[in-house]
């Protein structure tokens, strides 16, 4: 059946309201806590600024999942999503002439980070579901800033339930064809917003038995208590999430990329294995040397070319699944070494389509650690040490051309959620990863810490061999 019969069937009508499916469910969920708010962030002239304001809508009115409004039933306590009219410039970008917010107490970062940080860290409205207007709210904002070096930061926040990943580069390299262009070509996105995940996830490959499911959960949560931790710094505070960069320059990228193709992995795998490295050296500092400890990783993969009805990247919403593995580390493994463990452990996961079957679990074990941090280490709602991606994201953008002298895509984690997620990209040929943390569980200065060591790791270990 095709993709266009199977919309037919299901009556699918975009001004119709959709309950959200379990996954998208989790998000609003996990939003209300803190996790789960993803941001676009540019640092550009004010003439590009302008045009990227003025590009907004053609983007916003191509995709009807952005035009939504997201509703709540507190009689069923279910979330819905509504798509609205088009939109105008006027309606979606809201300036704020002042410069970034004073509140921050880190004097030392940049006016462009301090305003990232703040929006990566501002659910207010979407935290309170019963107390969304009517109408719903909307799933999207977007802002712009006076910046003091005479330049603009335009900031865009999303809902994750409505924006994952690829959603967000997508969007990006929509924007950047619409500010060079002048003009979006068409896109495939056909009953964009008309349904979710589970509705296109292959039944053959998501079945799992009642006995699984239960053993499935319990190892889940068992795991969740001997997994190890980097160092809490404050478990009680209010939190925010915050953002380390790890950046480095064309030739130290290119060699790390050519690792990775010359043994048969991914770019997530040799991240995942200086993150795990990095953490297991910081342990150490208080533990004997080359103790072996559990440490827990969540894989991200964007499912939408193998569902039932494959979807192109300029179909948003969240079509992302997870992976979750253990990986035992002592600290004295050879960089190249354990990449390749961590990501053959990630592909067997795969390959036994844990990112279907285990969909549901890991969706119900994030919303009752929501409902009971105590379920989680010293309440502090971790779940892993790192979250990563399968797959980079790779811009060639010409950031001189188009007028950015910078920008950031990524999510918060102050809720529920890992240590760091790692946010990577390799741009114009250079790696850039925004790194983001719970604040003030970890610290800046350990967060900046554990970065530099994953950085020392990246480009000093012994380069591997074909």
């Amino acid at each position: 059946m095709s993709f266009s019969k199977h919309l037919k069937e299901k009556h699918v009508d975009e001004k119709k309201e959709r309950v959200l499916g379990g996954t998208e469910h989790s998000w609003c969920r996990a939003v209300s806590a803190g996790t789960g708010i993803t941001v676009l962030a540019f640092h550009a002239s004010s003439a590009a600024a302008c045009v990227l304001q003025n590009a907004l809508p053609k983007i916003i009115n191509a995709h009807p999942i952005l035009r939504s409004k997201l509703h709540y039933n507190p009689s069923t306590k279910t979330f819905s999503l509504t798509t609205t009219a088009v939109a105008s410039a006027a309606s979606i970008v809201r300036i704020k002439p002042s410069g970034p917010p004073s509140d921050s107490s880190d004097v030392s970062l940049s006016p462009f980070q301090q305003i990232l940080e703040r929006e990566l860290s501002d659910n207010a409205d979407w935290a309170d579901p019963a107390s969304f207007p009517p109408s719903g709210v909307d799933v999207v904002f977007a802002t712009a800033y006076a910046l003091p070096d005479g330049k603009q930061a335009v900031v865009l926040r999303f809902h994750t339930a409505v924006c994952d990943r690829t959603t967000a580069v997508s969007l990006l390299r929509e924007l950047m064809e619409v500010v060079v262009e002048g003009t979006l070509k068409g896109i495939k996105n056909e009953g964009e917003g008309s349904f979710g995940i589970e509705d296109v996830v292959p039944v053959e490959k998501s079945k799992k038995r009642l006995w699984a499911h239960g053993l499935d959960m319990l190892g889940y949560s068992v795991n969740s208590f001997l997994l190890t931790n980097l160092r809490f710094k404050d478990v009680k505070g209010p939190r925010s999430s915050r953002v380390v960069r790890l950046q480095m320059n064309q030739n130290d990228t290119s060699k790390i990329l050519d690792g990775c193709k010359s043994v048969g992995i991914k770019l997530c795998g040799v991240l995942t294995a200086a993150g795990l490295l990095a953490a297991a050296a910081m342990s150490s500092k208080s533990q004997p040397d080359h103790q072996k400890k559990k440490y827990g990783v969540v894989t991200l993969t964007d499912c939408r070319s193998i569902l039932n009805y494959p979807l192109s990247a300029h179909h948003f919403g969240f079509y992302h699944s997870a992976v979750q593995n253990v990986h035992i580390v002592s600290g004295g493994e050879r960089l190249w070494d354990l990449a390749k463990a961590s990501y053959a452990a990630f592909s067997a996961s795969k390959k036994s389509n844990k990112h279907f079957s285990d969909m549901a679990d890991l969706n119900f074990l994030m919303c009752k650690a929501i409902d009971n941090p105590s379920l989680t280490a010293s309440s502090a709602m971790r779940s892993s040490v790192l979250t990563v991606f399968e797959d980079p994201v790779v811009y060639d953008i010409r950031r001189d051309i188009v007028g950015l002298e910078d920008f950031v895509g990524c999510s918060s984690v102050h809720g529920v959620g890992p240590s760091m997620a790692i946010f990577d990209a390799v741009i114009d040929g250079e790696l850039d990863c925004a790194c983001v943390y719970p604040s003030p569980l970890h610290s800046r200065e350990q967060m900046q810490e554990l970065v530099d060591r994953m950085k020392r790791l990246l480009v000093y270990s012994t380069y591997p061999s074909s």
